[in-house]
């Protein structure tokens, strides 16, 4: 069968005026070793990174379909986390630009990300109310922790031990154990929801920011430091943290009942606030690495930045007022008693946490961050709600310090959403104009050519031979500017309310425009005098008016200059001669004003795009409406054909681009890939191009392939598309011991789990296939009496002619980490006997024994009650158990082996060359006794 009718595929081809979106927040990140000079900015699904000193984009972290919600750089500086509004996280390297490891595991928008000190777990928020902790160098979940009621705002690991604190909109804050991963004590200080928390002063101090105008401190006391200090309260030592419980254990047997259990590892007592000046709900806050600059922001454009003072600093200021109270009491009293008024010298909040500048940007913050170099001075970076990034420096040691703007990204986009585009006769230039400028961009390197500022701009063209274009604006003004000098030219007042439209003449020789003031007005171009030079300007002067009844939305000519449409408010479209004026159709079915319209390039068809999100088609001969087409969820905002055929574009507010044909009224292909409203669209003139605006603030470039594009197959991958949606939107299999829909595992059912467990299904049944097959030919040997050939799988061939069982750990290999406990999840029951037996061959064999105890320990887990209810597993099992723990053992020795040996070159090295390498010569004894412990504690959580 021939192709019937061949259509060419256009793909989604670049992402360009944008410079930041809105949802996510704004970060710094190392670079070829530079800090303070990159930010990483979210833009819809893709992250930019962004050079600050020469306003550049070096390089763009690709997303897929949904939009960016989080970032967070890891401490080593190599990696970028990305989180999404669909709950998935990816990490990027920030070397490559590749992001290879992906966290499935939230249902909702991932809200805030937090590396660990090291930079080996990762902790993720969400507005699904989940915190979860990932092992980021397994590429694994950890644990999911439930308790909060509402979205997380924030969740920080704590550096000296390893607990976590998380707040959330429900207004609480919870401190949980990661080691027994719960939930030790909630703080229900809060009578608003929680939008900020950080760490200040080694952790001693939390600090949140709720919807009113105060910063909320909280002094933190650990309850071991407590006992360091011999404090004599002896029920607080008794209850002391789990990890001192053994410690204690010998001194005291018992422990005291009466006491609160969440009290064993820390308590917490407010210690007071500071002020804000923002009135309203605090949006965003956060302190710099060093925990000495802290900072935050409401919802307008001033960022409040604090000063943490440390010890020293504290109790030099304390003296200071000692001096002065005592100075003062020897004034007052002259019997010289002071004694008695030293009692008034009183340290409050804030005397530690010193007010120093506000910084006041250019428009309303969306988000900031903060780095704090060794030299003193503080840089700020913010991504504004106008699509705009600035870098304010600080010096916060002066005494008056006072913030000074060294640059600012503007020239990527335009600051609001862009109304019109339009494309050089070349194909080469595009047009998109905005409410407060025009630029011009080069379609091919996506670079800002020209910026012009304009008043509203709602309609343009390019004046024929490319020199020139015209902007008609919302004050109802024609302006002409001049690309190669960008000046405005003139400035025409051409209708008294805006100029909804302007449409182009096929001789070239004109324009006619449409406007809200109930008339079409024709234009002439003209050459004029120029007062300034000896040369002439291009000028236009105004030929003719027709005057309706209606306001006019759209115009637009004939191909062959006959006929002029013009769309009204009425809901109809009226036809006139263009010669005489007279009236010639009137299109009329919309049931709401048509916004849109275009002629096929035969003037053989109208296409109306209207409110009512249909599209209808005409014939242009006799006014018949050819057919009516449901082609959007929201209004069609523009439409346009492709230029030499009956195909045509049209862009809705339902975010969706859609291809059509108007002979045959099929729907082609959909362009997916904004995330707000469609604005408008531009087709280039030799149809390869179309360029796209939204409210999201970006453009979109399309490209046409010479890829054909057949409707069934196209269908049929919508339909494909359509169910692999709907599979990770099931219910979760749920484990025996828990609730439906209640999920302790910390991954999330998707179709790349299911095609995991789909290949370990395949490799089972091959598995068993070819052992039956093998017990057959040594039958069919024996009865020979010779060796006969037995065919080979060709699967196992594509491996290298590897034994069926090796090719079973291969799946296991292939599956990604992140992916394994889900899909051994949705694994039927009756293929685990084989998997296990299986098992027991590899881990005797020593090959991958930390993967495979990994997939062991949790099939136990999820089947245990039919595994130790099934007889014929029992010995299987006992085998289990003894090579597992055996090769276990030997892993950990062949660790701790080669722990020593590092240990050994490390004293090697240092002994030769007499420089602290690996630790700072001034670090104090305690620290490197700390780090023992730590170290410790570490290898036992990994074998």
């Amino acid at each position: 069968m021939g192709l019937t009718k061949q259509y060419l595929r256009y793909v989604a081809s670049a992402v360009f005026g944008l410079i930041g979106s809105q949802k996510g927040n704004i970060v710094f990140v190392t670079l070829r070793g530079e800090k303070g000079r990159y930010v990483a900015a979210p833009a819809c699904e893709h992250v930019f990174i962004w050079d600050l000193r020469k306003g550049e984009k070096i390089l763009i972290l690709q997303g897929l379909k949904q939009e960016v919600t989080c970032l967070c750089p890891s401490p080593d500086g190599l990696h970028l986390a990305v989180g999404y509004e669909d709950g998935s996280i990816r990490i990027f390297s920030l070397l490559s630009g590749e992001g290879n490891v992906t966290f499935n595991g939230h249902k909702a928008a991932i809200t805030s990300l937090k590396y660990d000190q090291l930079g080996g777990r990762l902790a993720s928020g969400s507005k699904d109310t989940d915190v979860i902790v990932w092992d980021v160098i397994n590429e694994s979940g950890l644990y999911r922790l439930k308790g909060h009621k509402d979205a997380i705002t924030q969740a920080l690991f704590l550096r000296e031990k390893n607990l976590l604190v998380s707040s959330g909109k429900d207004t609480m804050v919870k401190w949980w154990d990661l080691d027994t991963q719960h939930c030790f004590k909630t703080m229900v200080g809060h009578r608003t929801e929680i939008w900020g928390l950080v760490l200040v002063s080694q952790e001693k101090r939390l600090i949140t920011g709720t919807s009113d105008s105060e910063l909320r401190a909280w002094d933190i006391s650990y309850l071991q430091e407590v006992e360091d200090q011999e404090e004599p309260e002896p029920k607080k030592i008794k209850g002391s943290s789990p990890r001192l419980q053994d410690t204690l254990e010998a001194e005291d047997g018992n422990l005291e009942m009466d006491e609160a259990p969440e009290d064993r590892i820390l308590s917490c007592r407010k210690a007071g606030s500071i002020m804000r000046e923002g009135r309203d709900r605090v949006v965003n806050l956060a302190v710099d690495k060093t925990g000495r600059i802290l900072a935050c922001h409401g919802t307008d454009s001033v960022l409040e930045v604090f000063c943490v003072l440390s010890k020293e600093e504290i109790q030099k200021k304390m003296d200071k007022k000692m001096k002065k109270a005592r100075k003062k009491a020897k004034l007052n009293s002259c019997s010289g008693e002071e004694e008695d008024l030293e009692i008034n010298v009183k340290m409050t909040l804030q005397d530690e946490i010193q007010r120093v500048a506000n910084i006041k940007t250019s428009a309303k913050i969306k988000s900031f961050d903060l780095i704090h170099s060794p030299q003193g001075e503080l840089k700020a970076v913010f991504l504004l709600q106008n699509n705009l990034v600035e870098l304010y420096s600080l010096n916060p040691s002066l005494a008056t310090p006072q913030p000074v703007r060294t640059s600012r990204i503007t020239i990527g986009g335009h600051r609001s959403d862009v109304r019109t585009l339009s494309f050089s006769s070349d194909n080469i230039a595009v047009l998109s104009g905005a409410a407060d400028s025009i630029k011009i961009w080069n379609r091919s390197t996506l670079q800002c050519i020209r910026t012009m500022t304009c008043e509203y701009a709602l309609c343009s063209f390019f004046v024929p031979g490319d020199r020139q274009v015209v902007i008609g604006t919302k004050t109802g003004k024609l302006q002409l500017y001049d690309l190669a000098s960008g000046n405005l030219l003139e400035t025409i007042d051409a209708h008294d309310g805006a100029l909804w439209s302007m449409s182009l003449s096929p001789d070239q020789r004109g324009f006619v425009t449409g406007g809200a003031d109930k008339s079409v007005k024709f234009w002439d171009f003209e050459l004029v005098k120029d007062e300034n030079s000896t040369q002439k300007r291009l000028s236009v002067k105004q030929t003719r008016t027709l005057q309706l009844d209606e306001d006019v939305l759209c115009v637009s000519y004939s191909p062959n200059q006959k006929l002029l449409a013009v769309s009204l408010l009425d809901c109809t479209v009226k036809i006139f001669y263009v010669d005489t004026l007279k009236f010639f159709l009137s299109l009329y079915g919309h049931k709401l004003p048509v916004i849109c319209m275009d002629i096929s390039y035969d003037g053989a068809l109208i296409a109306t795009g209207s409110a009512d999100r249909n599209v209808k088609i005409w014939g242009l001969d006799f006014g018949d409406c050819h057919k009516s087409l449901f082609a959007h969820d929201d209004s069609v905002m523009y439409l346009q054909f492709v230029p030499k055929s009956h195909l045509f574009f049209t862009a809705g507010k339902d975010r969706k681009i859609k291809q059509w044909d108007a002979d045959k009224f099929e729907h082609i292909q959909t362009l997916e890939g904004h995330h707000q409203e469609i604005w408008c669209l531009a087709v280039s003139p030799n149809g390869d191009y179309v360029v796209s605006s939204s409210h999201d603030k970006s453009l979109r470039l399309w490209e046409r392939t010479r890829e054909p594009l057949i409707l069934e197959e196209e269908r049929e991958m919508q339909r494909e598309a359509e169910y692999e949606e709907s599979v990770a939107k099931e219910d979760q299999p749920a484990v025996p011991g828990e609730t439906q829909g209640d999920s302790y595992f910390t991954g999330k059912k998707t179709i790349e789990t299911v095609k995991a467990a789909e290949r370990i299904m395949e490799a089972v049944e091959l598995y068993r296939e070819e052992t039956a097959k093998m017990k057959e030919h040594k039958a069919i040997c024996k009865a020979a009496g010779k060796e006969v050939p037995l065919p080979t799988n060709p699967i196992l061939m594509a491996y290298g002619n590897i034994s069926p069982s090796a090719y079973v750990l291969e799946v296991f290999k292939g599956i990604k980490s992140s992916e394994l406990e889900e899909s051994l999840l949705v694994l039927p029951f009756s293929y685990v006997p084989d998997i296990l037996k299986l098992f027991n061959e590899f881990i005797q064999l020593g090959s991958d024994v930390e993967l495979l105890c990994r997939c062991l320990f949790f099939l136990l887990r999820i089947h245990f009650g039919q595994i130790t209810s099934n007889q014929m597993l029992v010995p299987v099992i006992e085998k289990l158990k003894e090579t597992t723990i055996s090769k276990v053992s030997q892993v950990r020795d062949v660790i701790g082996f080669n722990m020593a040996g590092l240990e050994y070159l490390k004293r090697e090295c240092e002994a030769k060359s007499e420089v602290m390498f690996f630790a700072d010569a001034t670090s104090h004894l305690e620290e490197k006794k700390r780090k023992r412990k730590k170290r410790e504690k570490l290898i036992l959580t990994v074998t």
